[in-house]
């Protein structure tokens, strides 16, 4: 599925040794691929005995990432003329600056390399980097680069990479025939101390008792379109007023909506505030959500992709049944 050729290698090698600081970053509303594959670049960093700040916009609303807000902050320190040119910024996990979210500071014109494995993602002009969207998630991508730049990964931080990999595969259930390359990483981190039953309680325990209420309002507010194939529901002010923000657990959403008869997409739309909305868009094999959220400003993988926009709840849903309606 993906190999780092040497050449690839050595780029990344040759932006680490020719700059002395870094900012790391990933995507707002870090989920468990994207605070895994900083983690795993701190790494790499810390072996070229690089200095680095990790950077998150946050807000960490998956109980699982919460136990990593503290290692990161929204605060860009200031960098003069001098300061700039010395300094990287490694994106991973995205590709666009914008995604980065709301940061205190200025990043225009660093030297920017990118690290990611999104269907939709590209290489901004000017920046340098490695995008796969074969690969399953970015903290596999990072995995390979570490083992061919260092050798094999500290226990600790094969741990965090092996739960990265994990909440982007839904603990490799979403993998198919052509992945034999993913499972023999991840045989590789258990090697080096990952603990794959600890790990699975890790993402899939600790979930707020208001997220399973909440759980049970979108399901009823779900509904079928395309003669059952496409199901969408949604989260008002007023719900997410009720619930909080915290421990959102969209996965078991998806999960139970798509192992419905006949249901190939899942739509799950929240009203972030009076005039935007964000939507995470999920799908059985044959269905490239990815094509209709980029219809909306976002994108993804074929099977699982998000956006954000303008708009209402209510003038979304017909116009995402129309995008769906033409792939359906």
């Amino acid at each position: 599925m993906c190999l780092l050729s040497d050449a690839q290698v050595l780029d990344f090698k040759d932006f680490i040794e020719n700059h002395s600081f870094f900012l790391i970053a990933g995507h707002k509303e870090p989920d468990g691929d994207c605070m895994a594959s900083c983690l795993g670049v701190e790494g790499i960093l810390k072996h070229f005995k690089k200095e680095y700040l990790l950077l998150s916009s946050g807000p960490f609303k998956r109980s699982e990432v919460k136990a990593f807000e503290e290692f990161f902050t929204d605060k860009i320190p200031f960098l003069d003329d001098t300061d700039r040119k010395k300094t990287g910024l490694i994106i991973v996990d995205c590709s666009e600056v914008v995604r980065l979210g709301e940061l205190d500071g200025d990043l225009k014109g660093l030297d920017t390399y990118i690290i990611d494995h999104h269907k939709t993602g590209e290489l901004p002009e000017n920046a340098k980097g490695y995008i796969n969207p074969k690969a399953p998630a970015c903290a596999y991508l990072i995995q390979l680069f570490y083992e061919k730049l260092i050798g094999p990964l500290p226990e600790n931080l094969a741990k965090t990479i092996f739960f990265g990999l994990s909440t982007d595969t839904g603990f490799f259930r979403f993998l198919g025939s052509d992945s034999s390359d993913v499972f023999n990483a991840a045989a590789r981190l258990v090697e080096y101390g990952a603990d794959p039953r600890n790990i699975y309680n890790q993402i899939n325990s600790g979930k707020p008792y208001s997220t399973r209420k909440l759980l049970g309002l979108l399901l009823e507010k779900a509904e079928r379109y395309l003669d059952g194939r496409l199901v969408i529901t949604y989260e008002s002010l007023e719900d997410t007023k009720k619930y909080g923000l915290e421990g959102r657990d969209s996965d078991a959403l998806y999960s139970l909506l798509l192992s419905s008869q006949n249901v190939e997409a899942v739509v799950f739309l929240r009203q972030d505030t009076s005039a935007t909305c964000t939507g995470g868009f999920r799908s059985q094999d044959k269905i490239d959500v990815s094509s209709v959220a980029a219809k909306f400003g976002g994108g993804g993988h074929k099977n699982a992709a998000g956006m954000s926009c303008n708009g209402k709840v209510e003038t979304l849903i017909p116009q995402i049944v129309k995008e769906f309606s033409k792939i359906m």
